[in-house]
């Protein structure tokens, strides 16, 4: 007969209870999976200032752990100023998040210069260098995340950068799950010069940001000047699509920056992930159902949810293009290895 609930001893802290099974009715424990974090990447769009407060709003409720700040896409997107981004950063602080201010990809003058400065020498929050000109301005001096589209595609180009201070590298889009265990192996990490191992973390939800260029595209297609493009964007919440001459969703343009249509999604890789060494997810957001996407990649990655079901709630939630997880598995990049699911 089994023992009444009251009087089972507990699992050590981190284990759970597999159903009784073991040796005269006991339970058998077994390790709980590593916790994913979840990070909140930057906005990539050009959102009202309104639309962008009740989306950190939102955020500040859902079960993120991390929260990335900052316009990295195009300069002249200031609906909200450094001084907003600090205040917004302190609030989000106040009820638990990490906060990570970004900095611009692209930058392109002397004031994109001057704001990449005061981020870098900003104390209360670590920054997340977007390129080479944030890395010089945080190199040696604290310790920060290495963005996306900084160029790291082999262990040695990570050792080198963690020689500068990276304690967090957020790997290229592009890279699959299995290059990054040969760049940062989970059983040989690379350290930084304080001796704390880089964290991985993998772009694992959201349209790929695959390119940027001097140019404004959403100007061009107005046919405006970059200069005078009256703030077009802003019509897209998730940015502009382009469909090939076949009609079917290819690319999305936003401002200065090209991304995929399709919506790369990484919520039934969790293992692969974790033997990856791979302990933070970054998850883009999108104009509608965002908060929902933050629910299911925590309820199926950290506790246990069916994925299925899960994957036909993003399937929907997501903006026209599909889902996509090609990059991922060394395969196309649009492919999507799930649509019986979805």
């Amino acid at each position: 007969m089994m023992p009444p609930s009251s009087l089972r001893s507990p699992p050590p802290k981190g284990e759970a209870l597999r159903p009784w099974g073991g040796p005269a009715g006991e339970a058998v424990p077994t390790k709980s999976p590593a916790r994913l974090a979840l990070t909140v990447g930057p906005v990539l769009y050009h959102w009202p200032r309104q639309a962008m407060m009740d989306f950190y709003a939102g955020v500040a409720e859902s079960a993120a752990d991390t929260v990335v700040l900052g316009d990295t896409v195009c300069a002249r997107r200031r609906e909200l100023k450094l001084d907003d981004w600090l205040a917004l950063a302190r609030d989000l602080a106040a009820v638990g998040k990490e906060v990570v201010l970004a900095t611009q990809t692209l930058v392109e003058s002397e004031a994109d210069l001057r704001l990449v400065r005061r981020l870098a020498e900003q104390v209360e929050f670590m920054v997340e260098a977007g390129d080479a000109s944030a890395l010089y301005s945080l190199a040696g001096k604290r310790p920060f995340v290495l963005g996306p589209h900084i160029n790291v595609y082999s262990r040695a180009a990570l050792v080198e950068h963690a020689a500068l201070g990276a304690a967090r590298w957020v790997a290229p889009v592009e890279l699959s799950i299995e290059a990054l265990a040969l760049v940062n192996p989970p059983h040989d990490p690379v350290r930084n010069p304080a001796g704390a191992a880089i964290v991985t973390e993998a772009f694992a939800f959201g349209r790929l940001p695959l390119a940027f260029s001097a140019r404004c595209f959403t100007a061009r297609h107005h046919g405006l000047n970059k200069d005078e493009c009256e703030f077009r964007c802003m019509d897209d919440a998730d940015g502009l699509l382009v469909s090939s001459s076949e009609g079917k969703p290819f690319l999305v343009i936003n401002g200065t920056q090209t991304q995929s249509a399709a919506t790369q999604c990484l919520l039934a890789s969790g293992a692969e992930l974790r033997a990856a060494g791979v302990s933070r997810l970054r998850l883009s957001p999108c104009a509608h159902g965002f908060a929902d996407v933050i629910r299911h990649f925590d309820a199926v990655l950290n506790q246990g949810a069916d994925a299925d079901d899960a994957l036909q709630a993003l399937a929907a939630l997501a903006p026209p293009g599909g889902l996509a997880d090609g990059f991922a598995a060394r395969r196309p990049g649009l492919e999507w290895s799930h649509a019986a699911a979805s």
